[in-house]
């Protein structure tokens, strides 16, 4: 790239005048294609039809692999491993160990390797392990078994949406995230049928699936084999005029401290941290799916992520009023908090996610990043666990009390990042950061959205 400032591409700006411009993703040029919108539209429908619903049932297949050991315990599972005191917390507690510890290292790992091989061995282990722990016969046996669990679920969730970012422009992932998400919401709603059926399977099911889903599963974008040639060259093309020159395809010193040292980051991990503590009040799973997909429709369509996080807060904010003053408002009120509540946190929880995805640019930056705000975010199960104490019932104060503290955090947190990209934007339209075109060619083309053309959305 000449050292000279181009002409600054906002990429929120039309797709027609977008094409005009020169841009460069993954090494191939394409500034000489031309999209037609129907091939683009079949194009799309493509790639979700055939990257969406196996991630899906392979989610529903992490789900009923955790919440296993729930129904061990109505079956007996104490008592058959003479289990007594905490034991059972402790069980509970050592799968967040490996599961928080290796998110972020299963996602610099998942670049280096195929996601089909990657996604599918890691769930098909978890089977492995699940069966392991149905038959194991003693506590010891079921602590290893729920170490492994962690560690290899720890990847899935961060690879996923590492994997489906690497689809779609900006604009269009929050819907594929957010029906990714109500995976989790709708095994929520029949969790009971599931725990009949998993009393049954024992990870066995989990592991075929996840055999399958090694054929299914497609690869990045460049080495996708369910796209043709031609298919290939209009996403490449299309993913490179949405974030222009954000490549971020090797990791070397410079390259991690631009990611580690990247406020945007830290901010999007703790939201994220502030809104998911809340998703472990007792929820409302029909009415939270339905709001968590009508929130992403909506937020791609406007191309706004911001408001709609506030939102979330708000509504949070309101049900836990509601549930600290309990004493003084009818049961029906108490009950429509907990809708409040629920519906609030994930409308607000997957866009968290997206909006840190969204202004992330690279392989390697979008990939840890997520890993490190999922790794953090996932903090909450232990939090969430030890704040309601059965002293406090049935007002629950500490809990209610700090549930609200959270949902708090994820908003101050909200604004912090809004101010933050909004002032980085100001700088690079004013050119305060053209300075990096005169860097070696190298570490110019590993900037990902350091590069000074990348502009943040919000």
């Amino acid at each position: 790239m000449d050292a000279k400032k181009p002409s600054v591409l906002d990429v929120d700006q039309p797709d027609d005048e977008k094409l005009s411009q020169h841009s460069h993703h993954e090494g191939i040029q394409t500034s000489s294609i031309i999209i037609d919108p129907d091939a683009e539209k079949k194009l799309i429908r493509k790639i979700d039809i055939r990257l969406i619903p196996i991630l899906c049932l392979l989610l529903l297949c992490a789900f009923v692999d955790r919440i296993n050991i729930g129904n061990a315990r109505i079956q007996g599972l104490e008592a058959s491993l003479n289990m007594t005191g905490n034991d059972y917390s402790t069980a509970l507690y050592t799968f967040f160990i490996t599961y928080v510890l290796f998110e972020v290292p299963c996602n610099m790992l998942l670049k280096r390797i195929r996601p089909s091989a990657f996604l599918s061995a890691i769930i098909g282990c978890c089977g492995v392990v699940t069966i392991g722990q149905g038959v194991t016969a003693s506590f010891a046996g079921l602590i290893v078994c729920r170490v492994l669990i962690g560690f290899f679920e720890a990847g899935f969730v961060p690879g996923c949406i590492y994997l489906i970012s690497m689809y779609y422009k900006r604009h269009e992932l929050q819907r594929r995230i957010n029906l990714f998400y109500a995976t989790s919401i709708l095994a929520g709603a029949f969790s009971g049928f599931l725990a009949y059926a998993i009393a049954h399977m024992e990870g066995i099911a989990t592991f075929f699936i996840a055999v399958g889903s090694y054929f299914i599963i497609p690869d990045w974008p460049d080495t996708a084999k369910f796209l043709t040639v031609e298919e290939r060259e209009m996403l490449l093309h299309r993913l490179a005029i949405d974030t222009p020159d954000s490549d971020m395809t090797h990791l070397d010193k410079k390259a991690a401290r631009r990611i580690f040292g990247d406020l945007k980051i830290w901010l999007g991990a703790f939201m994220y941290l502030g809104i998911v503590t809340s998703t472990h009040v007792d929820p409302i799973y029909i009415a939270a799916a339905v709001v968590t997909l009508i929130a992403a429709i909506l937020s791609d369509k406007l191309r706004h992520r911001f408001s709609f996080v506030i939102a979330g807060c708000l509504t949070c904010t309101i049900g836990y009023a509601v549930l600290l003053s309990m004493l003084s408002v009818p049961v029906g009120a108490r009950y429509f908090a907990l809708y409040m509540i629920t519906c609030g946190c994930w409308l607000a929880q997957p866009i968290t996610v997206v909006w840190l995805n969204n202004d992330l640019g690279g392989h390697y930056k979008r990939g840890i990043g997520a890993a490190i705000q999922l790794s953090i975010g996932n903090c909450s199960g232990v939090v969430a666990s030890n704040i309601f104490l059965t002293s406090q019932a049935p007002t629950y104060h500490l809990g209610y009390g700090m549930g609200l503290g959270f949902v708090c955090m994820c908003g101050i947190t909200a604004v912090a990042f809004l101010f933050l990209v909004r002032r980085e934007n100001a700088i690079r339209e004013r050119g305060g950061r053209d300075d990096r075109y005169d860097l070696p060619e190298k570490e110019r083309g590993n900037l990902g959205d350091d590069h000074p053309r990348c502009r943040f959305t919000y």
